[in-house]
């Protein structure tokens, strides 16, 4: 008998344990353009989901006409691209062949930034890791 209540209590309130544990936030942003009301949008975004969740993994993935957000001299929004850089959680992410295409040198990226080898390529790997899509537009 005593092993049947044991039994019936750990069925009662594994499925309560599962339950109560929420999913990782993963989420990668896919960004073609140029206008900068889309970056603001992205930091915003990248803000908001860093407040309320802290431990939420994000990455952001230039590629097209995007590339001003994170060249210096030519980003709006520059500082707080910076700034957000230097969480461990979130991930700036350049198209190597859209840097090349634009003659965009790695030494003009803002410091934090790091290059992939093909932009589409990353955000495909990060959907296969588990991560949630977000396409950057407007």
């Amino acid at each position: 008998m005593k092993k049947y209540v044991i039994i019936c209590l750990i069925l009662l309130t594994t499925p309560m344990v599962l339950w109560a544990q929420t999913p990782d936030y993963k989420v990668v942003f896919d960004i073609t353009s140029k206008d900068p009301t889309v970056h603001q949008s992205v930091i915003r975004w990248l803000n908001g989901i860093s407040k309320s969740d802290p431990a939420a993994q994000m990455e952001v993935v230039f590629y097209g006409k995007s590339l001003d957000m994170v060249v210096k001299d030519r980003s709006t929004v520059a500082d707080e691209v910076m700034k957000l850089a230097q969480n461990k959680n979130i991930a700036f992410r350049v198209c190597a062949v859209a840097m090349r295409n634009q003659n965009v040198s790695e030494s003009q990226l803002l410091p934090g930034v790091k290059t992939v080898p093909d932009g589409i390529y990353e955000v495909i790997v990060k959907q296969r890791e588990g991560f949630g899509y977000i396409k950057a537009a407007q």
